[in-house]
């Protein structure tokens, strides 16, 4: 009996190879190296595995220009799917710098001893989820759609509770796993309603079988097409689908906040977006409405929320949830310049988002407490360079000039404009105003404060609030690296709007 078995297109899956490579010899590390350089051996290993992604996503998106679907038809080899894996591996490497100096278990009163303890898991981990991911944006047909789904939450789970001596860690772990799991349960469910109107899994199919059969109107498949959209909130954390991200954000370890609030949204809205537009044109009109809503919602409860809270890392979470607000315009425009804008945003998205809770992971290691509108005070002018990286960040955040998310916010205003939804772009302009209140209040927090709370000392030097700055050379590296993105966005907008949309050619708009 002969067994046939489809041709397997290798190169196209690579950087996810690399990643998966990468993950198994960091886990190896946790068991073969000598807890001395256990720490340099596992995070070397990261670096090579998404600086090899990172190189072969490349070279994949400068071959790709004719995009096509891989093994038997499960996944997509295209410019979509490979400038997200891009964004992806330099998150996963910026990432990586920060964790050899930031790893979880690290903060003040630790025993040195368990220090180390899981620190090649941590990158096995994050490696782990980021190729999770890469697969994730690249599914063509429902089943690898929840299994990378699954693949990668996994990961992040485990990331979140790594901290286990601290009780916020575990909380917040235990909190995602059970809200991701209705959020899957609901993906899946969806998943399966799609199935058994169309009778088909992959995105393509879905379609055809949608304009063959005239299912535009059966309720099994729009009832399925809304718990898909509600699955895939959850991930992208927009509201009402949000409950998890305030208390996850803050509980988990910073190095992961930072990871997750750059990575997930990537994956989830890139994939939400081929999804749609691939699987489900004729139903636009529903879904479609659909975003419109959710990013109303998202916009009302993450601005408002943000107003009130005292911790920044609560304050940088609300914040996630009106971005995703933002982004989920574009997306509800449907249309070509709806993807380029939410490709486009993402980019420096991605970089302040990380850049930003990379700072706080600085500040609560100089503190050893949670960091705070109040304790954050003065950290301009103790830390120069990290806190003009924090007020570009944040400015970048509300749209001012001063970043690529200025040229963001304007791109989804125009697909939004475009599509004739002149009233959710006066939305988005009236939440863009109420946003400066908090995100100027941390840039106040860090300078706006008197000389005399300042500890100024004869000598004209500034007397650290939390003792002398750790020496942080690899945070600088990824923060800079950060920096340089979020700002250079705006000087680089023709070459990242081309980028954008040649990637936005491989669907079918």
């Amino acid at each position: 009996m002969t067994l046939n078995t489809p041709s397997i297109d290798w190169f196209g899956l690579s950087p996810i190879l690399a990643l998966i490579g990468a993950a198994f010899l960091a886990l190896l590390c946790a068991v073969l190296v000598p807890r001395p350089v256990r720490r340099l051996a596992a995070s070397a290993q990261a670096v090579v595995g998404f600086t090899a992604g990172l190189v072969l996503a490349i070279w994949l998106y400068v071959d790709s220009a004719d995009g096509h679907t891989i093994a038997a038809g499960a996944f997509y080899r295209d410019r979509w799917t490979m400038l997200g894996q891009i964004i992806l591996c330099a998150a996963g490497l910026a990432t990586t710098l920060l964790g050899i100096e930031h790893v979880p278990g690290w903060r003040r009163g630790a025993d040195p001893r368990r220090r180390d303890d899981h620190v090649a898991e941590f990158f096995a981990l994050l490696l782990a989820s980021a190729a999770g991911m890469a697969f994730f944006v690249g599914a063509a047909n429902l089943m690898v759609l929840f299994l990378s789904l699954e693949w990668f939450s996994i990961a992040l789970y485990v990331m979140c509770a790594t901290d286990y001596d601290l009780e916020g860690s575990l909380e917040a772990g235990l909190k995602y796993l059970i809200v991701g799991s209705f959020g899957a349960g609901a993906l899946l469910f969806g998943s399966a309603l799609v199935y058994g109107a169309t009778g088909a899994i992959s995105f393509s199919g879905i379609a055809k079988a949608t304009a063959a059969h005239g299912l535009s109107n059966d309720w099994f498949l729009i009832t399925g097409l809304a718990l898909i959209i509600a699955g895939l909130g959850f991930k992208m954390s927009a509201a009402p689908f949000h409950m998890w991200t305030p208390d996850v954000y803050e509980g988990a370890p910073t190095t992961v906040t930072a990871w997750m609030s750059a990575a997930t949204k990537v994956a989830a809205l890139l994939l939400a977006f081929r999804l749609m537009v691939t699987a489900f044109p004729q139903e636009q009109h529903l879904w479609s409405w659909g975003f419109a809503i959710v990013a109303t919602i998202s916009l009302a409860i993450g601005n408002l929320a943000a107003l009130v809270q005292k911790n920044v890392k609560r304050i940088l979470a609300y914040s996630a949830i009106a971005q995703a607000g933002f982004m989920l315009i574009g997306l509800s425009a449907g249309s070509s310049l709806g993807g380029r804008a939410l490709m486009y945003y993402l980019i420096p998205y991605s970089a302040a988002a990380f850049g930003s809770f990379a700072i706080v992971a600085a500040r609560e290691r100089e503190l050893g407490v949670p960091v705070t509108l109040e304790n954050l005070a003065g950290f301009g002018w103790e830390r120069p360079f990290l806190g003009v990286a924090m007020w570009f960040f944040v400015f970048g955040f509300a749209g001012l000039p001063l970043g690529g998310g200025f040229v963001g916010k304007f791109y989804v205003f125009a697909a939004a404009y475009e599509h004739g939804w002149v009233w959710l772009v006066i939305v988005g302009v009236v939440a863009t105003l109420v946003s400066l209140y908090y995100y100027l209040g941390i840039v106040r927090a860090m300078y706006m404060r008197p000389s005399e709370e300042l500890g100024l000392q004869p000598g004209g030097g500034v007397a650290v609030s939390g003792g002398a700055p750790a020496q942080e050379t690899w945070l600088h590296v990824a923060v800079g690296a950060a920096f340089v993105v979020s700002v250079g966005s705006l000087f680089a907008v023709q070459p990242l709007i081309d980028l954008a949309q040649h990637a936005t050619s491989a669907l079918p708009l």
